[in-house]
């Protein structure tokens, strides 16, 4: 089964987190996704641009309007993703939770399909 894991983080928080910590996190993430990348658990890891570079797309009466920024103002935002493959939610669970990042921030963990395949 595929679990996708989002990196949330208070927005606020991480705004005060010194670059230095960001440079060593980031080298502690990079090895950690070797690790479960070697195992044949990481399908994908992505960290994200801040939310003020965002552009969100909305559907109008026959055409496509784009708005700079995210969609809604929020306390968190996503901040990445990680794509895992686990035997169910109990081995995701137990794989993100060694995620060096969730010392920063939140991980929400949920079930992933391919819409080809259906539930």
């Amino acid at each position: 089964m595929k679990f996708l894991c989002q990196i949330w983080f208070d927005t606020e928080k991480s705004n005060l987190v010194p670059q230095e910590e960001w440079d060593a996190l980031t080298q502690e993430c990079i090895a950690s996704d070797d690790h479960w990348r070697d195992r044949g658990v990481l399908q994908t890891a992505l960290a994200l641009h801040a939310p003020n570079t965002a552009l969100t797309l909305r559907a109008g009466t026959g055409s496509v309007t784009a708005t700079d920024g995210p969609f809604a103002e929020i306390k968190e935002h996503l901040g990445g993703f990680v794509l895992i493959e686990a035997t169910d939610m109990a081995e995701a669970k137990a794989i993100a939770s060694t995620f060096p990042i969730l010392r920063y921030a939140s991980i929400e963990i949920r079930p992933a399909y391919s819409i080809n395949d259906g539930r």
